[in-house]
């Protein structure tokens, strides 16, 4: 089991661990605080976080900015990779397409999602799927995070590197 899912294992169940986990995660990245991911679902091929809609991320509108919604859907992704990815290998995001698809009125949930095959295969592009939702349920942005997967180099390689 990777480092963050044996953290979310231990923290989750606690009172505030959820918390203290969605505070932990966004240290190791400092980006991610800036929309102050809460966790609520980690797992193997999913991952789900809520960003607060509060002063700090809105746009001219009021509306949760779309830069922040993709730092949200970017962090969900990167929790996912983490809890998901075979030892053997690492993982660098390679791209983004989103569509923005309605106005952010609301905390916004972002939810990552990808096929336990897509991890398995030679293929080394592995596509995230990535939404952000709206209280009422309203999709508000939609789209792939794309990863680029290869193997971990061993200790003996990087050492006469």
């Amino acid at each position: 089991m990777s480092q963050v899912l044996t953290m979310w294992s231990k923290l989750s169940p606690l009172p505030l661990g959820a918390r203290v986990f969605s505070f932990a995660f966004a240290r190791k990245a400092p980006y991610f605080a800036t929309v102050r991911p809460r966790f609520t679902v980690l797992e193997p091929n999913r991952a789900e976080l809520v960003v607060p809609k509060r002063r700090g991320v809105h746009n001219h509108l009021g509306t949760v900015h779309a830069i922040a919604l993709c730092n949200g859907l970017e962090a969900a992704m990167g929790a996912l990779a983490e809890a998901t990815i075979p030892a053997d290998k690492r993982w660098i995001p390679k791209g983004m397409e989103v569509s923005y698809t309605a106005k952010a009125t609301s905390d916004i949930t972002c939810v990552a999602e990808t096929d336990a095959a897509a991890w398995a295969g030679s293929d080394p592009d592995v596509p995230v799927r990535v939404r952000g939702v709206r209280d009422d349920g309203t999709v508000v942005i939609e789209g792939v995070i794309r990863l680029w997967v290869t193997p971990r180099k061993r200790a003996a390689e990087t050492a006469t590197v």
